[in-house]
């Protein structure tokens, strides 16, 4: 297979070329590198086996056809995000960017896209609607959700239109390694942000072996990728704790706007279209996560 992963210098996205790569895999990177590193692939540049290569190219560049055309993917990740980008930036590179991307892959007769999208898709969900299913409504309030909602709804049209095949994989808050944002880094930065008082966090090694065997199964579909339970403030601090020796920290959770106090979601699609499972404990995932980070 030749795959083509965008962000693929981002923390997921690094964590998915390595993967690939392993498996023997032939893979362009496309990243701009605004918030990804090179840094994220010198394991997967130092193995230098001539099956990596990296296009510093931003996905709305009018010139990304071009290349997808000359790369000629069998399959393409979609992973390119805008940490902290404002909300026109962020609708322009998840919408504009994204469609201009599933554009080329139809051209350049791509089998498949994958996507990374979001629970920020759904409608903020009561705790009696807990795990959120697929079939909860995609009513998002967050402006990210809205914009992975939308390109959603063009994968769904290329699929009636031109027969190309996708699947959206909704992701629940990924951690691990080289992640620089999120409940976990924060936690294990000591950082006071804004966190919920219950999410899903699922491990990034996890999450990586749904892109990849998303690339075979699930077509069509929203998929959710999450642990399938709650973690909450109370459970995420004591890990933390353990992992990095430190006494806990205390404090209130606090979710930012647009962010459900309460969350997580049903995995059970996803152990039956792509037969995927989570099998990192919330402990192990921390203890890798502080052991890789020095912490």
């Amino acid at each position: 297979m030749r795959a083509l992963v965008t962000g693929g210098a981002g923390f997921i996205g690094s964590t998915l070329v390595d993967r690939l790569l392993a498996e023997g895999h032939e893979v362009d990177v496309v990243d701009d590198l605004s918030t990804g590193s090179l840094a994220n692939l010198a394991d997967a540049r130092a193995a230098r086996t001539g099956r990596l290569h990296i296009h510093q190219l931003d996905v709305r560049d009018p010139s990304l056809g071009d290349l997808v055309a000359r790369v000629a993917p069998t399959v393409v990740f979609h992973l390119a995000t805008r940490d902290g980008a404002t909300v026109v930036e962020d609708a322009e590179v998840t919408v504009v960017g994204g469609v201009r991307l599933v554009e080329a892959a139809r051209a350049a007769g791509a089998q498949k896209v994958v996507v990374a999208s979001t629970a920020a898709i759904y409608r903020p969900p009561e705790p009696s609607e807990l795990p959120i299913r697929e079939s909860h409504p995609q009513q998002p309030v967050d402006p990210h959700g809205v914009a992975a909602t939308s390109l959603v709804a063009y994968l769904t049209a290329y699929r009636e239109l031109h027969e190309l095949e996708f699947t959206a994989l909704a992701l629940s808050h990924v951690y691990g390694p080289r992640a620089r944002s999120g409940p976990v880094a924060a936690e294990i930065a000591g950082d006071d942000v804004a966190v919920p008082s219950s999410t899903d966090l699922v491990f990034v090694d996890d999450a990586v072996d749904a892109f990849v065997r998303a690339a075979t199964r699930g077509s069509g579909l929203v998929v959710n990728v999450g642990s399938g339970r709650e973690t909450t403030t109370a459970e995420l601090r004591d890990a933390v704790a353990s992992a990095t020796g430190r006494a806990p920290r205390r404090r209130r959770p606090r979710p930012r706007v647009g962010q459900p106090d309460r969350l997580a979601l049903d995995i059970g699609r996803a152990r039956i279209h792509l037969g995927w499972s989570p099998w990192t404990s919330l402990e192990e995932g921390v203890r890798l996560t502080v052991a890789a980070q020095g912490a």
